[in-house]
Parts: structure tokens; sequence; C-alpha cells
């Protein structure tokens, strides 16, 4: 993990396309403004991991559906 100490006004630059700016610093938090191409999305951490976590809810659940699905046609099948 890099660590830096930036002052209000002052940019970090991320590869070759996005930059983040400190926009402002009070009590215990810091406002910053994150330029990217709109190709890239960015999300707050807690927010990219429930994301993360319902997909992987949703794939585990598909699984489940689909042999569920493939189940009941071979029944129909054999039942003609």
């Amino acid at each position: 993990m890099l660590v830096l100490t930036r002052k209000v006004g002052e940019k970090i630059n991320i590869g070759g396309d996005i930059i983040v700016n400190v926009l402002e610093i009070n009590k215990g938090s810091v406002r910053l403004g994150v330029e990217a191409p709109r190709n890239i999305s960015i999300l707050r951490h807690e927010v990219y991991e429930r994301i993360r976590e319902e997909n992987l809810k949703s794939a585990q659940g598909s699984s489940v559906e689909i042999e569920k699905a493939a189940r009941r046609w071979r029944e129909k099948d054999l039942k003609g």
C-alpha cells in the first residue's frame, strides 16, 4: 500500500487516466474528487463489496436453478 500526504488542492495521478483531487479536509474526513474515463467504474469500497457479494449469491443460486430446471425437463421427457 502506498501512503501519501496531500494538502487541499493537491492531486494524485493513477496510471495515465485517473486523477484524484483533494478538495477539502475537515475534522476526521477528506473530500476527494476523482477524474476518470467514463468506462471506469468508481465506487465506494462498501458499495463495491455489497455488489460483489450479491453477484456471488446470484451466481451460486443460478446453478441451483439451472439444475432444478434440467431435472424437471428430464422428468418431463421420461413421462413422454
